[in-house]
């Protein structure tokens, strides 16, 4: 029953998802007298290829000092229980 209803969560998740790009998509600014709208073509509004080049080639995340010192702490906490 538990999985059911986290299943019908996501599902109302993505529905209101759904409902709020709706909305920003017609979105409009205005110039001059008159509004015209924010996103002139899909790709200004999600750019598909963009966001497949962020997956295929991801960036090597740089860590701070305090997550490294933070990394190093840990390993030495899992290195002391194993």
């Amino acid at each position: 029953m538990k999985a059911y209803q986290l299943a019908r969560v996501d599902k109302e998740y993505e529905m209101h998802l759904q409902a709020w790009l709706n909305h920003a998509v017609t979105a409009t600014k205005e110039q001059g007298n008159k509004h015209v709208p924010i996103y002139k073509s899909f790709k200004d509004f999600y750019d598909y290829e963009k966001e497949l080049k962020k997956i295929e080639q991801p960036k090597q995340s740089i860590l701070t000092p305090h997550q490294r010192k933070m990394a190093k702490l840990a390993a030495m906490v899992n290195k002391e229980r194993g």
